[in-house]
């Protein structure tokens, strides 16, 4: 069987001793091993699942590269702002960021491959909407060949290409664009990612924009926001102790909604130390234009594992949930393909069509190859986002390392 030698799994399941995981995942780089903790409760003795709209906090995080207390000053000090907004994935976009994989350390014999479909992916987007990518300033030349003149290379050091996890949160502050940093971490140090680190504050830094510290540890994937004041998150990302020791779940909240101005979060559980994100909630639970959840599906008659429980944690949830308006949810399936089907190989393979991209226009889904899964993916995501094509890629190579198109690109807001 195709295996990665080093990938965002591998380098976790070479680091806790498990063994290799089935395809049909639910988080960003998982699969279906069945030794997680989905449906255990979090650190800090909080509620396994819930929502909450407390107000926001005055915490400090540790784990930050600043002091914690003036991480925890930062925040609170714009908490009261209440212009601040984290907008919806389909609002326009002035651009998107991607990121040129440049490390051989991690990927081995594949990054060849790797970089044409990341190549592929930027010229799609590219026919929607301006796409920037960053590339190490000795790899600039090489990337600019690959992707073509219709996207634009900047000369930013990166190790790999997940740039919705490195990249700043873009959130509108009184009418202005701002980056908030959550101090990206490597996945809570299971991979070292130095140059990646740096990534949200070079960004903030060349576009001239202000910088929020967040005052925690999280990355963008961990993140999904309605655009209203709701966000979905995993508990098992951000409650936890390689992220944020010590915080308890609601000090973590609160610290969210001063960053990001939303007032209403629902919690998922997830799934602790199977994957290399611990369980992001951009595989599992998005928000549509059309205002419903799509919640991935295991494929039907696969055998219950960690990950199907998680989905299915995640529904019972939603079923009572509101959004920040006092708004029931509707849930729609969106079922995974046929693991007997797919194009692509591997451990770590992420066939999650919930790590769509929303672009001004257009939605860009993974295509994994069962045609019948690839076309009623299409269809769903078509009802949902009313106006825009959708438009199916190839990203074996992609999902073969532990993510989708969701983890590769990072949308920055801006008027027409």
């Amino acid at each position: 069987m195709y295996q990665r030698t080093i990938s965002r799994r591998a380098a976790l399941t070479s680091a806790l001793g498990i063994g290799a995981v089935a395809l049909g995942a639910t988080a960003c780089g998982s699969g279906g091993s069945d030794g997680g903790e989905a449906g255990s409760s979090p650190a800090g003795g909080t509620s396994a699942t819930g929502t909450s709209a407390a107000g926001p906090g005055a915490s400090s995080a540790a784990g930050t590269a600043s002091s914690s207390t003036a991480a925890s000053n930062t925040a609170a000090s714009s908490a009261a702002a209440p212009t601040r907004v984290f907008g919806a994935e389909w609002d326009h976009h002035i651009r998107t960021f991607m990121a040129w994989p440049a490390s051989d350390a991690i990927w081995g014999g594949d990054l060849p491959s790797v970089q044409a479909d990341i190549a592929n992916l930027a010229r799609v987007i590219s026919g929607y909407e301006h796409v920037v990518l960053l590339a190490r300033p000795d790899q600039q030349d090489t990337a600019q060949n690959a992707v073509g003149s219709g996207v634009e290379v900047i000369p930013i050091p990166v190790d790999d290409l997940w740039i919705r996890d490195t990249a700043p949160v873009f959130v509108q502050d009184s009418g202005k664009t701002a980056g908030v940093n959550f101090h990206f971490n490597g996945w809570g140090n299971k991979q070292q990612h130095v140059l990646d680190a740096g990534v949200a504050a070079a960004i903030i830094q060349k576009y001239q924009i202000p910088g929020i510290d967040s005052g925690m540890v999280a990355e963008g994937g961990a993140l999904e926001t309605d655009g209203k004041g709701t966000l979905m998150a995993t508990e098992s990302s951000l409650v936890n102790d390689n992220r944020n020791p010590g915080k308890s779940r609601q000090q973590i909240e609160d610290l969210l909604k001063t960053a990001l101005g939303v007032t209403k979060v629902i919690w998922f559980t997830g799934v602790k130390g199977q994957d290399i994100t611990d369980a992001h909630v951009d595989c599992l639970a998005r928000f549509a234009a059309s205002g419903a959840v799509l919640l991935d599906k295991a494929f039907p008659g696969l055998p219950p594992d960690v990950w199907s429980r998680a989905s299915d944690q995640a529904r019972s949830v939603l079923a009572t949930a509101t959004d920040a308006a006092g708004k029931k949810l509707q849930v729609v399936d969106l079922p995974q393909p046929d693991p007997d089907q797919i194009t692509g190989k591997g451990d770590a393979f992420v066939s999650s069509y919930a790590n769509y991209f929303v672009a001004n226009g257009a939605v860009i889904m993974p295509k994994f190859g069962d045609a019948d899964a690839d076309d009623q993916a299409k269809s769903i995501l078509a009802e949902h986002f009313p106006g825009r094509r959708v438009v199916p890629v190839a990203i074996d190579a992609i999902a073969a390392g532990g993510g989708g198109i969701h983890c590769a690109t990072h949308d920055m807001p801006g008027a027409r």
